[in-house]
């Protein structure tokens, strides 16, 4: 009867993701036209322009969009694989390829003993959530090879190690995977990883780390935290305006590097934040890898200058590994991040414009999106201390005398 309950809740999740997928692709490819602006044109213009530069042996030098580490290029050269399919369908097809390979490695790991289903139920539901844009990015890509690395961690920490190490250096987040992660042998071999596949890169094409300046010069994007203050301020007066700035819709004017500042500022909080909860943290249950690793990239991602839509489905992935251990109590924090990513996808581009225009409804949109994101950066940063850092004990009361002990009693 168990059995038979399991196998059709797993026909049930395969049915449901390939409905939704389906759904996705028909989306990416145009057979359906998704509301709001065009989010294939990153992969079919700006992508398909570094994939020609790409294959000259050099990176885009020239390009201020740009922004990733070396090893982004694998991820924009991939579509080459399909040689028999248009560079934009090529690429839509392996996105979606990540994303069932992300499916079956939540599937293996929820049947080990101690596991749960929850996190294969968590991506299913979660990824489509983000709408077509999960398919225009390369980010889910980078999700897959996260996952796997926060999955290897208990049993191939070497190998867990070197995904970490070579996700760091395909988008610099996955380097928060190993904050938890006590061998040795983990961080050696992220180590090793890193600096080979960086040194490669440096060796043999120009350019490799060009993106350091051109990331270092960004300002503050519509959707982040910070920008709710200069989408308030335009109705107020505010004298500066909206503009593509480094591949992104940003704010510029007055104050507005004050307010990027101050998001590096918060994240450098976070940092220090997560070094504290590093040093007194003592016990490292089963889940603790998976745990910690949410909560540094959910507080990274909402302390940024950028929350572009496809931040979201870091932290879908990071999340559904979590809840893949039954222990794990992170499931209201990764409740929250599906809850802002169905807002995610409706500021984002179904309502874009409205974000753009700074009105009532791009603000309110903006403020339950990232308010949902600082409620699950809270809560999920709460449960981590709680669950691995112990309670202070107060100092033990020193009895004093009886009532009367030691002192003549007068008659």
């Amino acid at each position: 009867m168990k059995t038979t309950a399991v196998r059709g809740s797993l026909a049930g999740l395969l049915l449901l993701w390939a409905l939704t997928r389906a759904a996705l692709l028909l989306c990416v490819l145009k057979v359906i036209v998704f509301p709001g602006p065009d989010v294939t044109s990153d992969v079919s213009v700006i992508y398909r322009g570094w994939y020609d530069v790409l294959r000259t042996g050099t990176f885009p030098l020239d390009d201020v969009t740009w922004q990733y580490p070396p090893a982004a290029a694998l991820a924009v050269l991939s579509p080459g694989l399909l040689p028999f399919l248009e560079y934009a369908t090529a690429f839509f097809v392996l996105a979606c390829l990540a994303d069932l390979v992300t499916l079956c490695l939540l599937l293996y790991a929820g049947r080990r003993p101690g596991r749960s289903p929850r996190g294969a139920w968590v991506w299913v539901v979660g990824v489509p959530l983000l709408g077509p844009t999960v398919y225009a990015r390369y980010d889910v890509m980078v999700t897959a090879v996260a996952v796997a690395a926060l999955l290897a961690a208990a049993r191939y920490p070497r190998l867990a190690g070197a995904l970490a190490g070579f996700g760091a250096l395909v988008k610099v987040w996955p380097a928060l995977l190993l904050i938890a992660v006590r061998r040795r042998g983990a961080w050696v071999s992220a180590a090793v990883t890193g600096a080979g596949v960086a040194g490669l890169f440096a060796a043999l094409m120009p350019g490799a780390f060009a993106f350091l300046a051109f990331q270092r010069d960004r300002g503050t994007e519509v959707e982040s935290l910070g920008a709710l203050v200069f989408h308030v301020a335009r109705q107020h007066g505010w004298e500066g305006e909206v503009l593509l700035n480094y591949g992104s819709v940003e704010f510029l004017g007055p104050y507005v590097d004050r307010v990027s500042t101050g998001a590096l500022v918060l994240s450098g909080a976070a940092l220090g934040w997560l070094v504290l909860w590093r040093v007194r943290a003592v016990r490292f249950p089963a889940h603790g890898v998976a745990d910690a690793a949410f909560v540094a990239v959910l507080l990274f991602t909402t302390t940024s200058r950028v929350i572009s839509p496809q931040y979201m489905v870091w932290l879908v992935g990071l999340g559904a590994v979590c809840l893949c251990f039954r222990e794990s109590r992170m499931g209201v924090a990764v409740g929250l991040v599906l809850g802002a990513s169905l807002v995610t996808v409706l500021e984002f581009p179904l309502w874009f414009a409205h974000v753009v225009a700074s009105d009532s409804l791009g603000i309110g949109l903006l403020v339950l999106r990232n308010g949902l994101l600082v409620a699950a950066a809270a809560v999920a940063a709460r449960v981590l201390w709680c669950t691995t850092v112990p309670r202070r004990r107060s100092a033990p009361r020193v009895p004093g005398p009886a009532r009367g002990a030691g002192t003549p009693v007068s008659s």
